[in-house]
């Protein structure tokens, strides 16, 4: 596959409903021998919890100049599991599951896919033109 937005993630953007800058954005490293990706997936609970690798905590330093996604890198503390292959961001409501919006997959990536060791694991955004993903 490639990297991908989400029809949920462009769709909350464009009706105002998602907030790069405000709202609480997330990263979880999946492993893909637990989760089969599905275009129908819009919300975090569609990511079974036998793919979720790790999950950071929220993202700080994010812009969206030019309708471009940032944010400072992201390290994942003391992460164990099985190889993992992809990465998902998505919006945590702090509500229910069902509306934690997905945003975007990453699976087309330095260091990916990765195997855990118990260490740390951080993730690197890209600092060419497009960084995180743009609109």
């Amino acid at each position: 596959m490639a990297n991908l937005l989400y029809d949920a993630g462009r769709e909350a953007f464009l009706d105002g409903n998602l907030d790069w800058a405000a709202d609480t954005i997330k990263v979880t490293l999946l492993d893909t021998s637990g989760y089969v990706y599905s275009s129908a997936h819009d919300f975090y609970n569609d990511i079974t919890v036998a793919g979720r690798t790790s999950e950071s905590g929220a993202f700080v330093g994010k812009t969206s100049t030019d309708g471009t996604a940032d944010a400072s890198d992201v390290t994942l503390s003391a992460v164990s599991g099985s190889v993992s292959e992809n990465l998902i961001i998505w919006e945590d409501d702090a509500s229910a599951s069902d509306s934690d919006r997905l945003i975007a997959r990453i699976d087309t990536a330095t260091g990916l896919a990765v195997t855990p060791n118990g260490g740390d694991i951080t993730i690197t955004w890209d600092s060419g033109a497009n960084k995180i993903f743009t609109l």
